[in-house]
């Protein structure tokens, strides 16, 4: 697969490949001995600090469709890349057991651990997942799940609370599928009724929204008691495209569309509608998964931990108020006069 270079990234990306050269150059100790090298090296020097300045610059002062754009990036880690990561034993199990098995969900037990800690814990983990390229998007349906793969998820939720699991959600999706197919076998049913459910499960949810979190198809299986996002995943209602086509009849206005929508990871945890944003490196976690992969570990063993204290109708609690309290409203009391003859 080819580089993908995002148009803000550009110039940096010309930069690094500028000092990579050097470096190259340096260690295959071509140059003369007449103070060439100690030049180059200097040269090094002066372009890594300048590479690091625009580096920071750039990363630390994304605009929302910056941030969509990371978040889409095809080499960004899904959900099978972080279970590899940071799980151990996964073991996948397949079928809602009522009309087949959604690709683009994926989900089964495995072993969440760390020496470190000393702590162990069986998990069912459940997640989007997408496809690297044309083949493998049209095998996983581009994360795009149909009502058979919300209805795998919730028979892997009852799983899990039957054998009193903990339940991690991986939300990597631009929306639910909206075919014709899968409005007949029931999309809107199969979704209405994951988020019933799940706000009665006995055992620990958490959902973190590592990519995309759109629409429905994200809250399908993103009912927790903590909700996590990586820094540069975006969630809504509804993709910047979308709302821009519905307001303006085009797509041509999407980034005004991302600023009004409010859909990242600061924006959100502002208005509670997260609980934690999870740090990337400087650049997207596809620039080093293994370091994001572990700092999501570490955050879901402290979630862990903290939910495992709490009984299963304190969990049931906890998640409704947390869902029954999102959003501002303002409440308007009429009070009436009663007059006197």
């Amino acid at each position: 697969m080819a580089k993908v270079i995002l148009d803000f990234e550009k110039p940096l990306i010309e930069l690094e490949e500028k000092l990579e050269e050097m470096r190259a150059y340096i260690a295959a100790e071509k140059h003369p001995d007449d103070g060439l090298g100690a030049n180059i090296s200097k040269e090094i020097t002066i372009l890594e600090n300048k590479v690091n300045h625009l580096r920071s610059s750039i990363y630390k002062n994304l605009t929302r469709w910056q941030r969509v754009q990371i978040a889409r990036h095809p080499e960004r880690p899904y959900t099978l890349d972080y279970i590899y990561m940071m799980f151990k034993d996964f073991f996948e199990l397949s079928g809602d057991r009522l009309y087949g098995d959604d690709k683009a969900i994926i989900g089964g037990f495995a072993e969440l651990s760390d020496e470190k800690t000393d702590f162990s814990s069986t998990v069912m983990i459940i997640g989007h997942q997408k496809g690297r390229d044309t083949k493998s998007n049209l095998y996983r349906n581009f994360g795009m799940a149909q009502p058979e793969g919300y209805r795998k998820a919730l028979r892997l939720m009852r799983l899990a609370e039957k054998f009193n699991k903990p339940i991690i959600t991986l939300i990597d999706t631009p929306g639910a599928y909206p075919g014709i197919e899968a409005e007949e076998r029931g999309q809107a049913e199969a979704i209405a009724k994951n988020l019933f459910e799940m706000a009665k499960l006995k055992v620990p949810v958490i959902c973190v929204i590592i990519g995309e979190g759109a629409s429905g198809g994200a809250i399908g299986i993103g009912v927790g008691n903590k909700i996590m996002m990586l820094e540069n995943a975006w969630y809504s209602v509804i993709s910047p495209e979308s709302c821009s086509s519905i307001l303006w009849r085009s797509w041509d206005y999407k980034e005004q569309a991302a600023e009004a929508l409010k859909l990242t990871a600061s924006d959100l945890i502002e208005h509670h509608v997260i609980d934690k944003v999870i740090e990337e490196p400087i650049g997207g976690a596809h620039r080093d998964p293994e370091q994001t992969a572990a700092t999501l570990k570490d955050a879901l063993i402290e979630e862990l931990n903290a939910l495992k204290e709490l009984s299963s109708q304190e969990l049931i609690e906890q998640r409704i108020e947390k869902f029954a309290s999102m959003g501002a409203w303002q409440e308007n009391k009429l009070v009436s006069e009663e007059k006197t003859v």
